[in-house]
């Protein structure tokens, strides 16, 4: 299981995944990327909350991850903002993503991208899909979390 990254590492996070799933194991990967990608994502033009994992004969590929080419950019090169990238772990983690991942209801998302040791790696979850009602209860909770703030803020000053 992955230690959590330092918010000064992030790149980019995918706050959607926590409203729509639970969260049941996290791992990290590396992610294979073009020259053009790593400047781009230097930059923070990346978009991670269409992004899901798929396992095609035995490895990791996210697919709709948008990296939003710069302006200045190779002219060599015709870059693909959404192309199929691979994620790299190693084969004994991935075997056992595959026979949880087979479960009922079970999928891979990826939370956040960030930088670790001078690469840039993908954090990804287990995931279950929340019910309708447990999304409510998400809102319900924040909104009193907000409220109480909001209160607390107002009786100090």
């Amino acid at each position: 299981m992955a230690k959590k990254p330092d918010t000064s590492t992030r790149i980019a996070d995918n706050k959607k995944a926590a409203f729509n799933y639970f969260f049941e194991e996290r791992f990290e990967a590396g992610i294979v990327l073009e020259g053009w990608e790593v400047k781009s994502l230097r930059e923070g033009k990346v978009q991670l909350t269409d992004g899901y994992v798929v396992i095609r004969n035995g490895e990791l590929f996210i697919i709709g991850l948008q990296i939003q080419p710069l302006g200045t950019a190779s002219t060599h090169i015709t870059p693909d903002r959404q192309r199929t990238r691979k994620l790299l772990m190693h084969k004994a983690e991935i075997k056992r993503l595959i026979g949880k991942v087979e479960q009922k209801g079970h999928t891979l998302v990826p939370i956040n991208l960030h930088w670790k040791a001078g690469k840039i790696k993908c954090e990804i979850a287990l995931a279950k899909g929340k019910a309708e009602h447990d999304k409510r209860d998400t809102i319900k909770d924040r909104e009193g979390k907000r409220e109480v703030q909001r209160v607390m803020k107002n009786n100090r000053v």
